[in-house]
């Protein structure tokens, strides 16, 4: 899919909104290591991920050509800040209505309108691939991203108290939600 969106946050900087592509790979995948240090909230920690700057642009050369998938970077001051995605559920006919979203945002942009300008973009994209709903999965303790999905219309359908096992071996609820597109 392709995406380009210019858009300003909330102190009037400028933050372009694109479509990775494999020229993004180094970039998407320090801010992917960087964003998954940075809080206990993501799925995986950075030494699990076995992403490598060859790997991810292979990737993002895929989804820059897919009809229904795609990675969208933040883009500040020619540093990219964040990444948001959308990915298939499924490519049973049972499942194509489907589509799961994700994010994450340096920490150093936290507050700033990155988080509701991705997510948007995100359903926009959504929308256009055809996708009937967007479906994500967040922890409980996070207020400010539940607050913002819930102001986009995402609703709550389910938990599961023991959805994430921290390495210091807390448990983390999650909250499943869901928003209708179609």
């Amino acid at each position: 899919m392709h995406y380009s969106k210019t858009i300003y946050l909330k102190d009037g900087t400028a933050c372009l909104l694109k479509g990775a592509d494999a020229a993004d790979a180094e970039a998407v995948c320090a801010v992917f290591n960087l964003t998954h240090a940075q809080t206990d909230n993501l799925l995986t920690y950075p030494d699990e991920s076995p992403l490598t700057a060859e790997k991810e642009r292979e990737y993002l050369a895929k989804l820059a050509e897919s009809p229904n998938e795609i990675e969208i970077c933040a883009v500040v001051d020619g540093v990219v800040a964040g990444t948001a995605g959308i990915s298939a559920v499924g490519g049973q006919e049972k499942l194509r209505h489907r589509a799961e979203f994700g994010i994450g945002i340096d920490k150093a942009y936290w507050s700033r309108g990155i988080g509701r300008a991705l997510t948007l973009a995100c359903i926009d994209c959504a929308k256009e691939a055809g996708y009937a709903q967007l479906e994500l999965d967040v922890v409980a303790d996070n207020a400010a991203a539940l607050g913002l999905y819930k102001s986009v219309g995402f609703v709550e359908y389910g938990r599961n108290p023991r959805g994430f096992r921290t390495r210091s071996g807390a448990w983390q609820e999650l909250v499943l939600m869901r928003l209708e597109l179609a």
